[in-house]
C-alpha cells in the first residue's frame, strides 16, 4: 500500500514520546446529562444548520458516559495497541489525497477523496471545528485522547461508507448510526429530534424515522469503525469495504429523497434557511 508521506515523518518524529504516553490520565470532569442545555442547543442548530459548534454543545450536554471505559478495554487490547502504534493521527494521513489516488480506481479511498472534495472538506477543518470549541479546556497527553480524537475524524467515512449525503437527513442517520457504535445520548437526540422537525415542516409520506431507525441498525450491525485500520481499508474496493464493514444499503432515505423530489422539495435545502448541508461533527 501506498502510504502517505505525512506518516513516515509524523511517526518517525513522535514513536518514542508516544510509547510511553499513559492509557488514561485522571482528573477529567465527571460526566453528566443537561437536557434543558442540549435543548437550547438544538434550537440554535435549526436556526443555524452551519453553526456545527451547536452539535458540540450537545454532545458535552449529553455525553457517552461509557466511552473511559470502551477506551481503556480497546487501548489495552493487542488490536488497540498495533493501531495505536500504525494510525498516530488520521487528518495527517487523509488530507493527503495525492497519496490517497494512488491506491486503486474504485476503492474507498478515492470515494473518500471524491466525497471531501466535492464538499469543500477537509480532515482538520474538523479538527479545527473543534478545537474552536474546545478552546481553553484541560487538555490530556494520553492514549485516550487518540481514541477520542478518532470518534471525531472518522466521522466522514461514515457519509463515504452508508452513502448518506450531508443532507439534514443524511446527517440524522448518520447520527443514529453512529449512536449504535458510540451511545451517547446526543446521537439520538439530534437523530430523532431532527427527524420530527423535518416531518413537521415537511408534509409527505417520506418514511423520515424509519430511514433514522435504519440508520441505527446499520451501525449496531458494522463493527465500531474507530477502532478499526482506516489505513488497510482504504485501497479496498468501496463495496468490498462494505461487506466487511456489514454496511447494507440504506432503502428508506432513499426513499425521503425520492418523495420529497417528487414534491419539488430539495432534500439539501431543508431544516433552515441557510444554503448548505447541516455538517455534524458527531
Amino acid at each position: 500500500m501506498d502510504m502517505p508521506a505525512s506518516h513516515d515523518a509524523f511517526d518517525a518524529a513522535t514513536k518514542a514520546a508516544r510509547a510511553n504516553k499513559p492509557v488514561l490520565i485522571p482528573g477529567r470532569p465527571k460526566l453528566r446529562y443537561d437536557w434543558p442545555r442540549a435543548w437550547k442547543h438544538f434550537r440554535a442548530l435549526i436556526r443555524n444548520k452551519e453553526d456545527t459548534t451547536q452539535v458540540f454543545h450537545v454532545f458535552e450536554s449529553l455525553p457517552w458516559k461509557g466511552m473511559e471505559a470502551a477506551a481503556v478495554q480497546f487501548l489495552e487490547s493487542p488490536e488497540g495497541r498495533a493501531l495505536y502504534e500504525a494510525e498516530p493521527f488520521l487528518p495527517a494521513l487523509l488530507d493527503d489525497h495525492a497519496a490517497l489516488r494512488r491506491m486503486p480506481a474504485g476503492s474507498l479511498a478515492h470515494a473518500y477523496c471524491d466525497f471531501m472534495e466535492g464538499e469543500g472538506l477537509t480532515a482538520q477543518g474538523l479538527v479545527d471545528e473543534f478545537e474552536t470549541f474546545w478552546a481553553d479546556r484541560p487538555r490530556f497527553d494520553d492514549r485516550f485522547t487518540w481514541y477520542f480524537d478518532r470518534i471525531r475524524d472518522t466521522h466522514d467515512f461514515l457519509h463515504v461508507l452508508t452513502g448518506y449525503g450531508r443532507d439534514a437527513l443524511g446527517e440524522l442517520c448518520v447520527l443514529a448510526f453512529t449512536y449504535s457504535q458510540q451511545p451517547a445520548p446526543a446521537h439520538l437526540f439530534l437523530g430523532y429530534a431532527g427527524g420530527v422537525e423535518l416531518r413537521t415542516r415537511i408534509k409527505s409520506k417520506a418514511p423520515v424515522l424509519r430511514a433514522i431507525r435504519e440508520g441505527q441498525k446499520l451501525g449496531k450491525a458494522c463493527p465500531r469503525l474507530a477502532e478499526l485500520p482506516i489505513m488497510e481499508l482504504l485501497p479496498l474496493p468501496i463495496e468490498e469495504a462494505r461487506r466487511r464493514l456489514n454496511i447494507t444499503p440504506a432503502r428508506n432515505y432513499t426513499q425521503c429523497h425520492a418523495e420529497w423530489r417528487a414534491l419539488g422539495v430539495d432534500p439539501y435545502d431543508l431544516i433552515a434557511p441557510v444554503e448548505g448541508p447541516m455538517a455534524v461533527a458527531a
